[in-house]
């Protein structure tokens, strides 16, 4: 009777121990059920990697800049066309209605802090589409433009690509911004960039990816121009890419991640925030 009782105890704990095991195993693997409520996660995310260097990227997906709730922007002067030149003063000149969501730098500049490439801000060219042969990784060609229209379907660019559609009025930039040299054109690597390559520095750019997402990434440590188009094409696959810039001028705002640039610096490009 004892061993009887004593199976039928033991039992009973094992079954009940199931049952909080099962329970227990089933909210660990559908963390995004509970979740859903916050519609956030599924738009945008920014995270930090390790992996093939140390990176911070943050993503969005293409199709939640069609809704109301978010945006895409270019900003670099405020209303009374004074450089913003931080994310604090960008942040500051906000509608209490908004909030920035992430931000980082959007190109070169020069010694005044204004785009020394193409620029337009809703739907106004503030710098002309730069064609010119020089120096420097701008003129290191072929270069690029990232840009949008008033659809939100963003596209990388080469710029003279870009010059023929304008003139030929098959593109109409609502924001338009850019930089050099292209990491990514087509899937390949840009064809002057050396694998071995030991010139290395800080970089932050911006990839159309093919799962429809756009992502914008800055390296937390030096890398070659190779291994940064090499994680935009390989890990991120984004056929795509451009490099907006680097070293001191490298900098981005992602509170999410405990990321919050102090630099100065020209055109920022960054995810607006309207809560439905």
């Amino acid at each position: 009777m004892s061993l009887n009782l004593s199976t039928t105890l033991n039992s009973r704990i094992f079954l009940h121990g199931a049952t909080l095991l099962s329970v227990a195993a089933l909210s660990a693997c559908q963390p995004f059920e509970a979740d859903k409520s916050d519609k956030t996660a599924q738009f945008w995310t920014c995270t930090t990697q390790q992996t093939p260097f140390s990176y911070s990227a943050c993503r969005i997906d293409s199709q939640a800049l069609t809704s109301d709730q978010y945006q895409l922007k270019l900003f670099w002067q405020d209303e009374n066309q004074q450089t913003l030149l931080t994310f604090d003063e960008l942040i500051d000149t906000l509608p209490n209605t908004q909030s920035l969501s992430y931000a980082m730098n959007a190109g070169m500049y020069n010694e005044d802090y204004a785009p020394i490439g193409y620029t337009v801000i809703e739907g106004e060219e503030r710098r002309a589409l730069n064609l010119k042969e020089g120096g420097g990784n701008f003129h290191l060609l072929p270069n690029g433009v990232l840009w949008w229209d008033k659809t939100g379907k963003l596209q990388i660019t080469e710029s003279q690509a870009l010059d023929a559609l304008i003139k030929n009025d098959k593109a109409q930039p609502w924001y338009a911004t850019q930089s050099g040299p292209m990491l990514v054109i087509d899937n390949e690597i840009h064809p002057k960039f050396d694998p071995d390559s030991q010139s290395l520095k800080f970089r932050n750019g911006v990839g159309v990816c093919s799962d429809g997402t756009v992502q914008m990434v800055n390296s937390e440590e030096p890398v070659s121009f190779y291994q940064f188009a090499e994680l935009f094409k390989k890990d991120l696959r984004c056929p795509n890419a451009l490099f907006l810039d680097g070293g001191i001028a490298s900098a981005l705002y992602a509170p999410s991640i405990d990321k919050h640039d102090k630099k100065q610096m020209g055109v920022m490009i960054g995810i607006v925030e309207t809560p439905s």
